[in-house]
């Protein structure tokens, strides 16, 4: 299974972005799909997630109400909608894959950057 995420870029605040992740190697709707981001000098934080039939999404408090996680499992896509930007949103964003059975995340794409400059 590999997860590669893209669509970061620089963006001024309030602006809006959009992620996405592809995941290659299984069915999408076998997983649980998360975004993590990890700011500079900060530990890696859970920012949103969505359950295999996009039934159920979870957010940080922190990102309630500005972003949106969906999917599209016959794309094995998922996305994560950012909007109303903040400078202390910047960090690598990276999407991850829970199958249904385990615990925990266990595959992780490679991270795309989010600057948003004020």
């Amino acid at each position: 299974v590999q997860l590669q995420a893209s669509g970061g870029g620089l963006v001024q605040a309030g602006g809006s972005l959009r992620l996405s992740c592809v995941l290659s190697g299984a069915n999408l709707d076998d997983y649980a799909i998360a975004w993590f981001r990890q700011a500079p000098g900060k530990e890696r934080e859970f920012a949103a997630a969505i359950s295999w039939s996009g039934g159920t999404t979870y957010y940080a408090d922190s990102v309630k109400g500005r972003f949106t996680i969906s999917r599209d499992n016959a794309k094995k896509m998922v996305y994560l909608q950012l909007n109303n930007l903040k400078p202390e949103d910047t960090a690598v964003y990276y999407c991850a894959a829970r199958h249904g059975t385990a615990t925990g995340y266990n595959y992780w794409g490679q991270g795309t950057l989010v600057t948003v400059s004020s």
